[in-house]
């Protein structure tokens, strides 16, 4: 579908800052006025920097970088939101909103992390169901350095 990737993949923890023992390959669709619209079947994880608007099922992480704006229904292990996000997504891991990211929506996940300067307007749902005044859903990080 997204045709050849060779020089389009690289590995996550160069995005993970080094804090990921083990490395991943992302898929990269890049285009600075690309816009792609439809149901997309992931089976690996993906990185984002462009438009994208549907449906996306990533069976790894899905990365929206900086440049990436993303107006979908995801369903995803990870996700790191660098960029712009406005939908509702499933992860049955973890998802981080950067200090650069940006989303409007719902999000059904174990675990979300906000970095100070992140933007988040919508409601979380524990993925296991938990009510959040036994365990909270979301924990907002100040990443300032020394801290």
């Amino acid at each position: 579908m997204f045709g050849d990737r060779k020089g389009q993949q690289k590995t996550a923890a160069s995005r993970d800052n080094g804090t990921s023992a083990s490395s991943i390959t992302l898929m990269t669709v890049v285009g600075d006025h690309a816009r792609l619209e439809g149901k997309f079947e992931i089976a690996d994880s993906i990185e984002i920097e462009c438009e994208v608007s549907g449906e996306l099922h990533v069976g790894g992480k899905l990365v929206i970088g900086e440049k990436g704006t993303v107006n979908a229904d995801v369903q995803t292990v990870d996700a790191v939101i660098m960029g712009h996000y406005e939908g509702t997504m499933v992860a049955t891991g973890n998802v981080e909103i950067t200090e650069t990211g940006r989303v409007s929506g719902n999000i059904q996940t174990d675990s979300l992390v906000i970095a100070k300067g992140g933007f988040f307007d919508g409601n979380v749902t524990k993925m296991n169901g938990q009510p959040s005044a036994q365990r909270p859903a979301y924990l907002i990080e100040d990443k300032r350095a020394g801290q």
